[in-house]
């Protein structure tokens, strides 16, 4: 058996990411009779590069890359998120708190999988103390309103008693991606591609460089060029599925403030909040807060997004330049096509409203993994590719749903906008059949298909009960019993002490960060 090479064209994180992974988790890669890996990244098309948040998917991922966290954190000036903090979406006070203002932690809720308390919760509506959901759930929203990190100094690597992902600075995490996967074997060719060979029968067999040196040959491709999508579509010609008709969002902003003070405070959470024609990200790195307004073009102007931005902003953004960015909400319908697999934007992209577009990245990339780990035969690739391509856009799609959520339910009614992403007509069929049933009874595992989700079904509870979403499903849950209603009274006070007990034993998340940034 002769050595095979798959080549990976363009870098960023989707590809230094890919060919990270596949170094350290594809059975004999770097091996004589295994997988050579080959990365092909141009020096004259740049990056996104404003990628700066993930899911806590990233944490088993890197785990497998041989790495300390220290490392990584150091290398990426990354810091620790613990979910997202959505201001202004609701269009209304959210319950619990007497503002429009609510969080989606990544900690499982009491009783993980299962209702667990959401009945007992939406049954004590009329409760004046009663908290916010995620608060009355999880010990999680206190840690995070206290500013605390997830988890202690001594505490394992990528682990701790709270469930974490990360921010970080994009261009830098590519970087040390790049190292990792350097340090593995993976061969680095610094050209710009400029034509591509395919076989007779149909397959990709070499890419040429634009500078006349010789031909690129490989038995698998990774697509990693982007939006550019230069082997799937280009070459390949899978058709992109768009959804703009259902996620409005199609451009941003970004602006990057430097912190006043190196002991600047940093939030160990995304801030989402809402503005008249989409929203705002704001993300806490070591010494600066990445923001950018990301909204629709068909219902506001590119200027008045700069007023937007630059009004949230303030004095800490006056002479700062912004960056604009414009993107094609959807993905390829096909993503893996003979010997070529699409990875990254070329594969599809959606707003990074829950940061899914790395755990793509991680789920694309195991699944190839496992995918090549036998041996590598015509009829195997080809069962490979339909059952990806059963499993990636069903994936899409699912996401697709979730983040329509976040805007469906709202009571925002103020502008075109808004009045159009609450507009029944603008959901997929699946949202609107799972928020018709909703309204009468609670979610069901039968809601979901476990393949095809990124986010579990309490995700969809702590944005739906963070929003305020009417329901009757809780109605005289602690009637029909009285011994599991007094159970649930004794846990959610179980639940606050934790919170209470969590805050006091974990390190204010500054402070942590400054602990990994000093060790060697």
């Amino acid at each position: 058996m002769t050595q095979k090479r798959i080549v990976i064209v363009g870098g960023g994180t989707a590809g230094w990411l890919t060919a990270a992974y596949l170094s350290r988790n594809l059975p004999g890669a770097g091996q004589p009779h295994g997988w050579a890996i080959t990365l092909v990244e141009s020096p004259d098309i740049g990056t996104i590069g404003v990628g700066e948040g993930s899911f806590p998917t990233l944490r088993s991922t890197l785990a497998t890359l041989g790495r300390s966290e220290a490392e990584f954190l150091r290398a990426s000036h990354a810091t620790f998120k613990q979910g997202v903090r959505f201001v202004d979406w609701a269009g209304g006070p959210t319950p619990g708190l007497g503002a429009d203002d609510y969080f989606h932690p990544f900690n499982l809720p009491f009783g993980g999988d299962a209702p667990g308390l959401l009945p007992f919760w939406l049954d004590s509506a009329s409760d004046p103390a009663r908290p916010a959901y995620a608060d009355a759930v999880t010990a999680q929203e206190r840690v995070i309103r206290a500013g605390r990190g997830p988890k202690r100094a001594q505490d394992p690597d990528f682990g701790g008693p709270m469930n974490y992902a990360y921010h970080f600075d994009a261009a830098k995490l590519a970087g040390f991606l790049r190292d990792v996967a350097i340090s593995n074997g993976v061969e680095r060719i610094e050209a710009t591609i400029a034509t591509v060979d395919r076989t007779q029968q149909g397959d990709i067999a070499a890419v040429h460089p634009s500078d006349g040196r010789p031909a690129i040959a490989g038995d698998f491709f990774v697509d990693c060029s982007g939006f550019r999508a230069l082997l799937i579509g280009d070459t390949l010609g899978a058709r992109f599925k768009s959804v703009e008709d259902v996620l409005f969002n199609d451009r941003a902003i970004a602006l990057q403030i430097p912190h006043e003070r190196p002991d600047t405070p940093v939030a160990p959470y995304t801030l989402a909040t809402a503005h008249e024609g989409g929203w705002i990200w704001d993300i806490g790195l070591i010494d600066r807060r990445g923001t950018g307004c990301v909204y629709s073009s068909r219902h506001m102007s590119d200027d008045e997004a700069e007023a937007v931005i630059r009004r949230y902003a303030g004095p800490a953004g006056k002479g700062l330049q912004t960056r604009r960015l414009q993107f094609r909400t959807g993905y390829r319908e096909q993503q893996w096509i003979g010997n070529c697999m699409a990875i990254g934007l070329s594969a599809g992209f959606f707003e990074p409203l829950e940061s899914t577009g790395i755990m793509l990245i991680e789920v694309a990339a195991r699944m190839l993994a496992e995918m090549l780990s036998g041996p590598v035969e015509r009829a195997a690739l080809e069962g490979a590719a339909r059952n990806f391509n059963r499993q990636m856009p069903a994936r899409f799609e699912a996401i697709v749903e979730f983040l329509k959520l976040h805007y469906a339910v709202s009571r925002r009614t103020d502008t075109a906008y808004w009045r159009d992403n609450v507009d029944p007509a603008s959901w997929p069929e699946g949202l609107r059949d799972k928020i018709a049933q909703w309204r009468r009874r609670l979610p069901s595992r039968f809601d979901f298909v476990v393949d095809h989700e990124t986010f579990l079904p309490p995700s969809w509870a702590f944005i739906l009960h963070g929003l305020g979403f009417e329901t009757q499903a809780g109605a005289g849950a602690f009637a029909a019993s009285p011994q599991n209603g007094a159970d649930a009274r004794a846990a959610f006070d179980r639940v606050r002490q934790a919170g209470i007990q969590a805050v006091d034993a974990l390190p204010d998340h500054r402070a942590l960060l400054d602990h990994y940034q000093r060790q060697n």
